[in-house]
C-alpha cells in the first residue's frame, strides 16, 4: 500500500498514487479515443475537448455517487467530500454524469454521438484497468479475507484493517473479523477511533506489523478489477472492430457503448461476492435483496445495456463521415 509515492523536492507537496493512476488512465483513453474516432471526425481536437469533459464529468459524477453511497462517513467532516485523491468514485455516477455532459458537447458540435460513445466504451474501461491499480495502492475497494497464496496484507488503519476491527452492521457482521484490545482505540463521544501508528507503544507496533493483531490477508480486488477490466476493453475493441462491418448483428452504431454496460455490469456483480467494502441493500428498488447496492447496481447496468442494444438496433446508420479537403 502506497497511498503517497514520493515527495517533490524543495516542497512538501506528493504524487499521490490515485491520481497518478488516473492521470495515466485518463491519457491511455484519450489515446484509445482519439484513435478509434479518426473514421467520423476530421478535427482530432474535438475528440480531446470531448474526452477532457467526459472526465471531468465522470469524476465529479463518480464521486458523487459516492459520497450519497457513503453519505454517513462524510457528517463530521463536509470538507472530505473533496477529498478524492483519498479514493472513493462510484462508475456508474461517472458514466451516467459524463455521458449527459458530453451529448450536450456532440450535439453542439455535430458530431455523431453513438460512435463516439463506442470509442469511448473502449477508452473507459483501459482507463479503468490503471484506476483499480491506484485503488489497489491507494488500499480502498479491499476484499474479503482469504486464505488463498495470493492474498495480501495492508498495514495498520488501514480501509481493510479498520473495517476488520470493527463490526459491520450493514453487512450483517455483528462482531469485528479481528479482536483488538481496547488500549488500541481512542475514545470520544463514545466513538472508538483508531490511534494513529506514531501513538502506538513499540510492542503495539510489533503486534500489529508481526505479532497477533496484524491485518488479515484479503483478497486483491482492486487488482481482480483491473484485470477484468482489461478483458471487457480487449472484448469491445474486437466488438468495435466487428462493428465496422456493415451487415453484422448488433454492428449499428451504438453496440459497443451497449455492450459495455453488460459486460461491466456482469464483471460487477461477480466481483462483488470477494469484495468487503460495500454494503448490503434492502430498499425497495433492489432485485437482488441479498446482494450489495453495487450488485444491484450491476443488474440495472445490464438490463440497461439490453434496451440500449435493442434501441441502437432500431435507429437509423449514420452517414458516412466526410473528411475536409486540405489545401
Amino acid at each position: 500500500m502506497y497511498p503517497e509515492l514520493f515527495e517533490l523536492p524543495f516542497t512538501h507537496l506528493t504524487i499521490k498514487s490515485y491520481g497518478l493512476m488516473m492521470v495515466i488512465g485518463f491519457l491511455s483513453a484519450v489515446f484509445v479515443i482519439r484513435r478509434l474516432s479518426r473514421s467520423f471526425t476530421p478535427d482530432p481536437g474535438l475528440i480531446t475537448n470531448a474526452a477532457l469533459y467526459t472526465l471531468i464529468a465522470g469524476v465529479v459524477g463518480a464521486r458523487l455517487f459516492y459520497v450519497v453511497h457513503y453519505f454517513d462517513n462524510f457528517r463530521g467532516d463536509p470538507a472530505s467530500m473533496f477529498a478524492i485523491w483519498q479514493g472513493g468514485l462510484e462508475l456508474l455516477g461517472g458514466v451516467i454524469f459524463a455521458i449527459v455532459v458530453v451529448f450536450f458537447y456532440l450535439r453542439r458540435h455535430k458530431l455523431p454521438i453513438r460512435r463516439y460513445l463506442d470509442a469511448l466504451a473502449v477508452g473507459l474501461m483501459l482507463a479503468l484497468v490503471f484506476g483499480r491499480i491506484g485503488c489497489f495502492l491507494n488500499g480502498c475497494c479491499f476484499g474479503k479475507p482469504t486464505d488463498q497464496l495470493w492474498g495480501v496484507r495492508f498495514p495498520y488503519n488501514s480501509f481493510a484493517y479498520a473495517s476488520q476491527v470493527r463490526a459491520q452492521p450493514n453487512r450483517n457482521r455483528a462482531k469485528p473479523q479481528l479482536e483488538l484490545p481496547a488500549n488500541f482505540f481512542n475514545y470520544s463521544y463514545g466513538d472508538a477511533i483508531l490511534k494513529p501508528h506514531e501513538q502506538l507503544s513499540q510492542e503495539q507496533k510489533d503486534m500489529v506489523k508481526y505479532g497477533p493483531y496484524r491485518c488479515l490477508h484479503v483478497h486483491p480486488t482492486q487488482l481482480y478489477s483491473s484485470a477484468a477490466a482489461l478483458l471487457c476493453s480487449f472484448l469491445l475493441y474486437l466488438f468495435w472492430r466487428r462493428s465496422q462491418k456493415t451487415g453484422k448483428l448488433f454492428a449499428k452504431p451504438g453496440s459497443t457503448f451497449a455492450m459495455m454496460f453488460i459486460l461491466y455490469g456482469i464483471a460487477r456483480f461477480f466481483l462483488e461476492f470477494v469484495r468487503a467494502d460495500n454494503p448490503f441493500e434492502y430498499a425497495w428498488w433492489a432485485i437482488y435483496r441479498g446482494g450489495t447496492v453495487s450488485q444491484n447496481l450491476g443488474i440495472y447496468m445490464v438490463i440497461s445495456g439490453v434496451l440500449f442494444m435493442a434501441i441502437f438496433q432500431k435507429m437509423k446508420n449514420y452517414k458516412p463521415a466526410t473528411k475536409s479537403k486540405r489545401h
